[in-house]
């Protein structure tokens, strides 16, 4: 059996489709396809049928794709083990990262990485954890830079180990006109009929937020909706809304806004999640991270 066969196959299986096969080894469908098929004819065996409108491992697939699945970890920690034989890292590192974390530290992570290891090819994107952890599973991506709150802890499939970074308090935004703008502290419960700028819904923000003040009794209204803290502060000091903003996104700050801690404390810790299989770059981009977020 040839082994870029049963690398192929071994997506394949994992997937159970060829698209997203496809998708994940950065290769055409119809090559997946052509792959498969070869692979039958060498081991003269039937390896997927059809099921509706995708495929199905058939008994000697399902057989194949175990071994195919232990070849592939074998092959793949042999690399990294012969990688960190030569101290030299090569190879493509795929990025996705929450964007206060991408613009905090993620970027001076990469220039530290790739200043040790020029042969390492970086590539980001930025995204929320709803659509960045999916990415990573289906391995269109190699490390995800993630946020958890205090209201809505981050909870990760099989398969992929999370590494924490750092944690943050997160404060009250308001306007300089505010009535709680020269409060030295807000308990969450008074702020019953505010106005939010928050990340838009189904982002871990927005969903910490609405769990936050309905721990309290209170239904957030959000007309102001933006990914990037620093449009929600634009927001605050426009005096149209109020935020929750954690400690690295609220430098820079605009003029006329204020930062009050809240009570009970609100906290977001930033995480970095790989695949357990991780490849080397990935490996040393989570330990540049934590080296890189030590002191903060």
């Amino acid at each position: 059996m040839s082994w870029e066969r049963l690398r192929v196959f071994a997506a394949v299986a994992e997937h159970v489709s060829i698209t997203a096969a496809a998708e994940a080894l950065h290769l055409t469908r119809p090559a997946v396809s052509q792959h498969v098929r070869k692979l039958e004819r060498e081991i003269d065996c039937r390896l997927v049928e059809p099921d509706g409108r995708g495929i199905r491992l058939t008994a000697a697939g399902h057989v194949l794709a175990a071994a195919a699945r232990t070849a592939s970890t074998a092959v793949r920690d042999a690399e990294r083990d012969l990688a960190d034989f030569h101290e030299q890292l090569i190879g493509p590192l795929r990025v996705g990262a929450v964007p206060s974390a991408l613009r905090s530290f993620v970027h001076d992570a990469l220039r530290a990485l790739t200043g040790q290891h020029p042969r390492v090819s970086p590539s980001v994107r930025d995204g929320e954890v709803i659509e960045l952890i999916p990415a990573l599973r289906a391995g269109r991506l190699d490390a995800v830079v993630l946020e958890s709150w205090t209201s809505l802890p981050a909870r990760m499939p099989p398969g992929v180990a999370l590494t924490e970074l750092l944690a943050e308090d997160v404060q009250l935004a308001v306007p300089d006109g505010h009535p709680l703008a020269q409060r030295p502290a807000v308990h969450l419960g008074e702020l019953r009929g505010q106005r939010w700028a928050s990340s838009p819904p189904g982002t871990e923000a927005h969903e910490a937020l609405v769990q936050t003040l309905r721990a309290h009794s209170i239904d957030a209204e959000v007309p102001y909706c933006a990914t990037d803290y620093a449009t929600q502060l634009s927001a605050v000091a426009a005096g149209l809304a109020v935020a929750l903003i954690p400690r690295i996104a609220r430098t820079p700050c605009p003029p006329g806004v204020r930062h009050v801690p809240c009570t009970p404390a609100l906290t977001r810790t930033i995480a970095v999640a790989t695949a357990e299989n991780a490849s080397a770059p990935a490996v040393e981009f989570v330990a540049e991270l934590r080296r890189g977020t030590r002191d903060r």
